[in-house]
Order: C-alpha cells, then sequence, then structure tokens
C-alpha cells in the first residue's frame, strides 16, 4: 500500500490520479461484508423461493456497495489532487489573480455578460 505521501509525490508530479492499491485495501472490507450479506440472505430464503426470498435484497446489497466504491474512487483522486496545491499555495494566489477586481463593469452596478432580472 501506498503512503499519502506517494500520493503527494504523484499529484505534484502532474498525475492526479488515486493509488489503486490503497483503493482496493479500502475497499475490500467493505466488499466482503458485502458477499458475506449476499450469502446470509440466500441462505434465509426459504427452501422454494430462493431466488424470490433474496434477490431484492442482494441487489440492494450490490447497489450500495457500487455507490460506495465510485463515491470513494472520487474522493481518494480529489484528495490526490487537492494535496498538490495546499490552502494559500501558489495555486490559490493565481485564481484570486485571475478573478479580476471585482469591481462592476457598468453604472447599473452590474456586470457585463449575464442575463440578470
Amino acid at each position: 500500500m501506498q503512503s499519502p505521501e506517494g500520493s503527494k509525490e504523484q499529484a505534484m508530479d502532474g498525475v492526479s490520479k488515486l493509488v489503486v492499491e490503497a483503493y482496493v485495501q479500502r475497499m475490500r472490507a467493505k466488499s466482503e461484508a458485502m458477499l458475506r450479506g449476499v450469502a446470509e440472505a440466500v441462505n434465509a430464503a426459504s427452501d422454494g423461493s430462493w431466488i424470490n426470498g433474496s434477490e431484492m435484497q442482494v441487489r440492494d446489497l450490490f447497489a450500495d456497495l457500487r455507490r460506495e466504491a465510485y463515491e470513494t474512487a472520487l474522493q481518494m483522486r480529489l484528495e490526490v489532487k487537492q494535496a498538490a496545491f495546499p490552502p494559500g499555495g501558489p495555486a490559490r494566489r493565481s485564481a484570486f489573480a485571475e478573478q479580476g477586481s471585482g469591481k462592476p463593469q457598468h453604472a447599473d452596478g452590474e456586470r457585463a455578460g449575464g442575463d440578470h432580472p
């Protein structure tokens, strides 16, 4: 498993990608718990109704894991990206400079280019 410092190094090199092994490690326990839930749902279904008695619960378990897996991957990639740009760093200063002075550009106090009621 790669350390958070390794993630920072990747981001600083211009590669803002999550560390795959760290992601797999984070999701492993959740995946195993979901698979246990599938087995429990199938075992809890009565004889003659294995599919009807477990299908919806299994579907929900997979849906929850799919959502959580995707959200976790997105969050981990965001964390790598943010690690490359600490608060108050050069990226923050340049973003403020690009925004301009913030003074209105018209006599009515509105900026140009927008439809305002």
